[in-house]
């Protein structure tokens, strides 16, 4: 399995424009889905005393990893962004694949699959290109419509959370300044004069405390406080769907919604914070914030631990994590005992299931942000934020409301006094949207039970039906198109005979589909998601040619088939390993040269016939034709990819 690895920053900058100018899009995500503002309406709200131009955002997970996740995310739409949760122990080993769509959504990660520096570069990274853009005014952005949120999430424990290394990452985005001057210099020269930007050099000082299940309400507890009085931080402590209790919960999940399958075991509830305890925690954290002019608030909820029964997820993984619609409903119903207890004590922000027909609802609940993770690994992936705010903008007409505000007040036409209490009419749209949530079909067992569609066919390493539809559902944009090239890869041997080699042709390999697609393993960490909505069977992370950034992680994993491109403006180079076999291929404007573990071989550039070298009796010349088609394909200008922008970067 290969590794997650951070893009130079100079090739980040370089791929974003250059394709932005060529092809009117930014990591595959075309112009037409950017969001440039509310239009009509007024979205914004704040949060902990900053201002947010829309309460939406990407939930701490996949969305929020590295650098070009969180810039695609913002180009859609998200102004909150609730960071990738990073903890102490970052040398984690994640089962693969991790993430289950083909209903309503499981996954088995948890923590971030990078090292805890690059995490933090990764977010500078993204905040910086995000400036850039803005200044640009390349984008079509509306006045006001780019205040943004960095939102940290950290975990797990105590001890973790005050080791060096954490407290360093704690500070670096309290005051990132040391980070964003080292990334000024690696600014391309001809984007020289944004090296004098004003970035932020305060990331956050926001954070959203990830109680993993299992975290003891103690350590909740102490870990907040420890925070508050430490960093001076905002806090949010995310709960556990688990605070509905055993009872509660299953009559919903199964008898409710139908979901018989769902198994949560019974020490779930023994593991997770109960209720009266989590009410405890809220009164003691809150003097703690109220005596140091801090904000508490709580986030409703984290994922719902579950028996693995997917048949998809690893079997030596016996638990999972739900989410998606049934986790929606028992969020809501969670936030709803919340509201009922405390009031509007203490904000809420929100995650689970969230998607385009139920964002206005949890707007007109008065949650901020409301973040998004399972929808946004659908089919469409980053793009589909954009029926967000349409469908936010219909409900808004609908009700004769142009700012959040008004919308709180009209949205369910609850005969709510004219220029009645805002509080009011929070608590009454709680009661009124969570009352009904059970019995609404989408939400049931029935509704969401059919997997993607597969047509039969298995992939293969070129021409699959070229659907596209695994290059959104990546949210780390690793899956990318070749440019079409001549639709044909010739086969052909050479054989010895004497001092000279004789060329024998075996056919062409005929590509017959408008273009290929391609994997960079730098930004594959073979979640699996692509394999889940793939019409084919077999996994484009897996049988697509995959493409490693660094040449030492090419060396690194030999069980990978795949390959890297290096070289200058003069001569190209290819390694590449197929069907468990190495091959280098040296390609100039006159002649190619193609090696192996016994041969080497080269000929004039367009007659393979003059081959001279060294080898066994019969040298196999398919692979060559084929890294050479390959070289051609990815280095080809009219298809952007994030290897042809590596090419002569010196931070590469």
């Amino acid at each position: 399995m290969a590794e997650l690895r951070p893009y130079p920053f100079s090739s980040l900058i370089r791929r974003a424009f250059g394709e932005l100018r060529s092809h009117q899009s930014v990591f595959q995500l075309p112009r037409a889905k950017f969001w440039s503002g509310p239009g009509d309406y007024d979205l914004s709200t704040t949060f902990a005393g900053h201002r947010l131009s829309s309460p939406l955002g990407p939930a701490a997970g996949p969305h929020t990893q590295m650098a070009q996740n969180i810039v695609l995310s913002w180009l859609a739409g998200s102004r909150f962004f609730e960071l990738k949760t990073v903890q102490v122990k970052d040398d984690l080993t994640i089962p693969r694949p991790c993430i289950d769509m083909r209903t309503v959504g499981y996954n088995a990660e948890w923590s971030q699959e990078l090292k805890l520096e690059e995490s933090l570069e990764e977010y500078v990274k993204a905040a910086m290109l995000i400036r850039m853009l803005e200044e640009s005014r390349e984008i079509d952005l509306e006045p006001g419509a780019t205040s943004c949120i960095w939102d940290m999430s950290v975990g797990y424990d105590l001890a973790g959370i005050q080791s060096p290394r954490v407290e360093t990452f704690l500070g670096a985005m309290l005051d990132c300044r040391p980070i964003v001057d080292k990334l000024r210099q690696q600014i391309p020269a001809e984007f020289a004069a944004w090296r004098e930007l004003d970035y932020p050099t305060q990331l956050s000082n926001t954070l959203t405390l990830s109680t993993f299940h299992g975290c003891p309400p103690e350590e909740i507890a102490s870990i907040v406080e420890y925070l508050m009085r430490r960093w001076g931080i905002h806090c949010v402590v995310k709960f556990n769907p688990t605070l509905l209790g055993a009872h509660d919960l299953r009559t919903l999940l199964h008898e409710e919604l139908g979901y018989h399958e769902i198994v949560v075991p019974d020490d779930a509830f023994l593991r997770d914070t109960p209720w009266d305890r989590a009410v405890e925690i809220m009164e003691s954290l809150a003097a703690v914030a109220d005596d140091l002019g801090l904000e508490l608030g709580a986030k409703f909820t984290n994922t719902l631990i579950v028996e693995n029964r997917t048949n998809y997820l690893p079997e030596e993984e016996a638990e999972v994590y739900l989410s998606g619609r049934p986790l929606h409903v028992l969020a809501m119903h969670v936030l709803r005992r919340f509201r009922r207890h405390f009031g509007l004590r203490f904000p809420i922000s929100f995650s689970g299931g969230i998607d385009a027909a139920n964002f206005p609802d949890a707007v007109a609940l008065g949650i901020v942000p409301v973040t998004v993770c399972s929808d946004l690994l659908q089919t469409g992936g980053y793009g589909r934020i954009q029926s967000y705010y349409r469908e936010l903008a219909r409900r808004m007409k609908k009700a004769g409301a142009r700012t959040r505000e008004e919308l709180i007040l009209r949205a369910y036409d609850l005969s709510l006094p004219e220029g009645g209490h805002l509080d009011e009419a929070i608590l009454a749209n709680t009661e009124n949207y969570v009352g009904r949530l059970s019995s609404d079909p989408r939400y049931h067992a029935r509704r969401n039970s059919r997997p993607p569609r597969k047509i039969g066919s298995h992939l293969e390493l070129f021409d699959c039906i070229t659907c596209d539809k695994c290059l959104p559902v990546c949210p780390n944009d690793a899956n990318f198109r070749l440019a079409h090239l001549p639709p044909r890869i010739l086969r052909s041997r050479l054989q010895r005979e004497k001092d000279r080699w004789i060329l024998i042709e075996d056919g062409v390999i005929e590509l017959d589909q408008k273009h290929q697609i391609a994997n960079f393993a730098d930004f594959c960490n073979e979640c699996g998601n692509c394999d889940i909505f793939c019409p084919e069977d077999g996994g484009p992370f897996v049988l697509k040619p995959r493409f490693f950034g660094r040449v030492e992680d090419w060396e690194q994993f030999t069980d990978l088939d795949g390959f890297h491109l290096g070289g200058d403006d003069r001569t190209s180079w290819m390694v590449g390993r197929i069907d468990g076999r190495s091959y280098r291929l040296e390609i100039d404007s006159h002649e190619l040269r193609f090696s192996g573990c016994d041969f080497d071989l080269r000929w004039k550039r367009d007659d393979p016939a003059s081959a001279t070298g060294t080898g066994p009796a019969e040298v196999d010349l398919t692979p060559a034709f084929l890294m050479d088609w390959l070289t051609n394909a990815v280095l080809d200008k009219g298809q952007p990819n994030y290897i042809q922008t590596l090419q002569g970067d010196p931070h590469a």
